[in-house]
């Protein structure tokens, strides 16, 4: 931390890989990432956030869900520490071209609340019971500007 307290503006680190045609604004996505971080107090991690095409999400589903078929996002925690003390928070998994058919109107809004709905899940949010589901929702909506179906 810097002596007035605040993180420095590249943390929290989040490592961005696109495996799929589809281009994907990679400053975006960090900047987007790290407010959700930030607003949730997680200013020292580290997280990992994948475009993948629908082999790719369709083959993660099926070997960790147990369900077949593609989906629109994974997250994977980690949480482990690194040699410098930084937490590894975990991986999130999007398929753009699944997000795409979901809201064809404005895929980039879908891409927006599917990696803070990724995030929020690594950082221990659900959305099984209603009222665990209408926090999990208004701080999707906070972050990420897009009011979830």
């Amino acid at each position: 931390m810097r002596d007035d307290d605040q993180p420095p503006s590249d943390l929290p680190n989040v490592l961005v890989s696109n495996r799929q045609p589809q281009p994907v604004d990679e400053p975006g996505v960090r900047e987007l990432a790290r407010a959700t971080l930030r607003g949730e107090g997680h200013a020292d991690v580290e997280l990992s956030v994948s475009f993948v095409d629908e082999a790719e999400i369709e083959d993660l589903h099926v070997r960790f869900m147990d369900e077949p078929g593609p989906t629109d996002v994974l997250s994977f925690p980690l949480d482990d520490v690194d040699e410098d003390g930084v937490r590894l928070l975990g991986d999130v998994v999007i398929a753009p071209a699944v997000a795409a058919r979901n809201n064809p109107a404005d895929p980039a809004a879908e891409l927006r609340l599917l990696l803070v709905h990724g995030i929020l899940h690594l950082l221990g949010f659900d959305h099984e019971a209603d009222t665990e589901k209408a926090d999990m929702w208004a701080r999707q909506e906070r972050y990420s500007g897009v009011r979830a179906p």
